[in-house]
Formats: C-alpha cells, structure tokens, sequence
C-alpha cells in the first residue's frame, strides 16, 4: 500500500510526538532547569495532558486491532444477509451491530457506505453509525475505568446512545424514501472495489490487517493528542471560578461540552477520559452530553458524512442528533444522575 510522502511527514511528526511525551512521562523535571517553563499553570498542563494520553492510550490500540480485524475479516455480505425486512427488528439489528462490532466512526462510516450501496436500508446504516462507535465492549470497558466510582454514568451514556439512535432511525424509515448516497453510481463502483481490494490484499489478510491498524492508530492518535492537549489547556489555564459557573449552568453547560466534543474530535475509546477529567466542575449530564454527541457528530465525522451522503441529509442528522443529545442529557441530568 502505498502512502503519500506528505502522510508520512506526518505520521513520524505524531512518533517524535508520542515519544517525546514518553520521556516527560519517565522523567517529568526534565524541563525544569528552564526558568521560562518552570512555573505551576505548565506544570500543571503537563501532568493533566500526560494522564489523559497515558491513560487512554492502551484503549486506543486496541481498538483499532479490533476495528482492523472486524474491517478486514468480516465481509459486508455476511451482515447484509442478516438484515431483517422489519423496520423495528432493523434498528434493533443496526444496534446489535455496533455492540458487536467495535468499530471506530473512522472506519464505521466507509463500511456503511458500502453497506447501503449493496442494499442494505438506510435507516439501518444510520442506526449503525450513530450507535456503533459509543455501545461496543471497548468503549464500555473505557467508560466504566473512566467512571470507576460513578456506574450510572456508564448506563447513562450507552442508554441515551441506543434511545437517540433508535429515534433517529425511525424518522429516517418513515420520512426519508429517497436515495441519500452522494454520487450513489460511482459508490457502488467504489464499494465493489474496495471488496474485491480486501479479498486479494497483497501478502494475505494478516498483512492488510496490520496495515489498516497502523494507519487508524495514527489517524486517531493525532485526535487524541490535539484533544488531549486543550482538554489539558482548559484545566490549567482558564480560571476555576469561570468553569464553574459554566459548568453548573443548565444550558450553557452541555452546550459547551458538545461544541467541545464536536472540535476536539476524539475517538470514542477515549473521550471518557477526557471527560472524568471535568467531573468536578461540569455536571454529570454536560459530561453524558460530550460523550454521545462527540462520537455521533465531530468535525472530522462531518466531512466523512458529507463525502457519503448528501448535504440536505447530513444537515438533517446533524440537527436530529443535536437535539436529541441535548435534551436526553438534561433529562438524565434531572431524573437520573442527582450527584
């Protein structure tokens, strides 16, 4: 396979990255003969930055191996055959997918383009982008180390995920009838190719698969370092009394996490992180908020949406999941979570 030189400048800025953060890890005075960086707001930047990285970290690689197997060994046609013609048992079924199927938005939504280009319904391939990168067993696993002492934090996220994806997934089988694939010829003409790509990969499925893995790992580390990096710069930089009256506002206060969500653009094995880090001073249902909305709709995900689906439509979703996501956490901040 072969990569752009202009992505590999990249990828090995992202290497120097990762390690010199390892070194500051293993040796955090090393800076501090620097009187320009030795003063408490940086060190206190460092320490938040390397903990959120560190601890997201090992969630990350795994589930890009995971990702990587399920994109490369499992075929589009074994899901499409299962595929029931009842729209109630379809949206269970695009849910069931993203549970079963720990896949990350970067890799979900070319495989749902491919999907729907192939036949399956549309509201199905919508279930399964909006569901599928927050209910799998990494992103459980993530969030419930994330929020160790605080479970219904967990309930809470994977419930409001499965109730907006199912909503989403009704309006779009009963009001959207057309073809909503942007340049739908040339997709399925893309789809077959990517599927007879897949099935003679030079040197074995191994190989595609270890390729896949190392280009989504870095694709998705240079998320998380960015997110890493403001989350951390937020914490350290702007004043605490400033948050806190921000974080117990209502309204302000998950509108804030979700435009957050939407810039940071992390993937959904770490945003749990990024998000214990404001326990103290957003409410729990800000923080539900940035967990579901960022996975569903980020910046990096709406340009891969509108590469698929049509601009009208992708406008559409953009609007169902904002008002779905914000009104679902100010009912959970009100009748579940009282802490």
């Amino acid at each position: 396979m072969r990569i752009a030189a202009s992505q590999w400048g990249v990828n090995l800025f992202f290497i120097a990255l990762i390690s010199f953060m390892i070194i500051i890890a293993m040796n955090p005075g090393v800076f501090s003969n620097l009187g320009v960086l030795d003063n408490t707001l940086l060190q206190s930047f460092k320490t938040m930055f390397i903990s959120i990285f560190l601890e997201a970290f090992p969630f990350i690689l795994f589930g890009v191996l995971i990702s990587s197997f399920m994109q490369i060994f499992v075929s589009e046609q074994w899901i499409r055959k299962w595929v029931p013609s009842n729209p109630i048992l379809g949206i269970l079924f695009g849910c069931l997918l993203g549970i079963i199927f720990p896949m990350c938005e970067c890799g979900l939504i070319p495989v749902v383009r491919r999907l729907i280009a192939k036949g399956v319904p549309l509201y199905v391939g919508v279930v399964f982008i909006i569901v599928g990168p927050i209910v799998n067993p990494i992103v459980y696993a993530a969030t419930y180390t994330a929020f160790r002492t605080k479970p219904a934090m967990l309930y809470s996220r994977m419930g409001l995920a499965l109730a907006v994806g199912a909503v989403i997934g009704f309006l779009v089988h009963q009001f959207v009838r057309k073809n909503q694939l942007r340049n739908s010829r040339e997709t399925m003409i893309v789809a077959d190719g990517a599927s007879m790509e897949h099935s003679h990969t030079r040197g074995g499925r191994l190989l595609a698969m270890v390729e896949h893995a190392g280009s989504e790992f870095f694709e998705t580390g240079k998320f998380l370092i960015f997110g890493s990096m403001i989350t951390a710069a937020i914490q350290a930089y702007v004043p605490r009394g400033s948050l806190v009256d921000l974080g117990h506002s209502q309204l302000g206060s998950p509108l804030f996490m979700m435009g957050l969500a939407y810039i940071m653009s992390l993937c959904s094995t770490s945003d749990a992180f990024v998000a214990s880090s404001f326990a103290n001073t957003f409410s729990s249902g800000s923080l539900i908020a940035f967990m579901v909305f960022g996975p569903m709709l980020d910046f990096k995900g709406s340009l891969m949406l509108l590469s698929v689906f049509k601009t009208k439509f992708v406008l559409l979703l953009a609007l169902l999941i904002f008002a779905l996501v914000f009104t679902g956490s100010i009912l959970i901040q009100s009748h579940v979570l009282h802490y």
